[in-house]
């Protein structure tokens, strides 16, 4: 079972209590809670969180910025509160970047829509993290595999499908994947 993991950076301890107690309600198990944006860049680079909640204005800066920063670095689901006079404004400039906006004082419904929308954005990034990760690997297969049938065409005088057909059968009679079949003709003949 995954632990929830929450991240709560805020400026002020005023209400801070009310906070992290409602995100434990939701099912966040862990909650670690910073008060400058410095540390939690360092914090939130070096620890994987489900979702990030930036109370603002924190102590070394508004917050505005690090919430765009960690939209674009992590895969966590970013809540942003700020005052009800500039919350359109702010939704407005991180709309694109997928932060949820709450404007203080803090309604329990919209908050509760908030955590659950920031779970729900870590979820799908997830997925998404996990095919691109899959794609990337596919990728790299692809390129170590198109290099070694040029070697075949070039050294054994082979043709793409003649190549090909040599690498499929040689992954599939030893039980290997293509890239390292691949692999192995690559460093037969020595070529960087």
């Amino acid at each position: 079972m995954q632990i929830n993991r929450a991240l709560i950076v805020s400026g002020s301890e005023k209400g801070l209590d009310i906070v992290t107690g409602f995100v434990k309600s939701c099912g966040y198990q862990s909650v670690n809670i910073l008060s400058s944006g410095g540390e939690a860049r360092r914090i939130a680079g070096q620890e994987e969180y489900n979702l990030i909640i930036i109370n603002t204005p924190l102590k070394d800066e508004f917050g505005y910025q690090l919430s765009l920063q960690l939209s674009e670095t992590t895969c966590s689901g970013i809540i942003l509160i700020c005052k009800a006079d500039i919350a359109g404004d702010m939704t407005n400039k991180t709309i694109s970047y997928g932060v949820n906006v709450v404007p203080k004082p803090l309604n329990k419904n919209a908050f509760h829509q908030a955590i659950l929308l920031g779970t729900a954005v870590y979820n799908r990034m997830l997925g998404v993290k996990k095919e691109n990760k899959k794609l990337q690997m596919k990728l790299e297969e692809l390129h170590y595999v198109s290099r070694a049938k040029c070697i075949l065409i070039e050294k054994n005088k082979y043709t793409e499908s003649q190549a090909h057909r040599y690498i499929e059968k040689n992954a599939m009679d030893t039980r290997r994947t293509r890239k390292e079949v691949a692999t192995e003709i690559i460093s037969l003949y020595d070529i960087d």
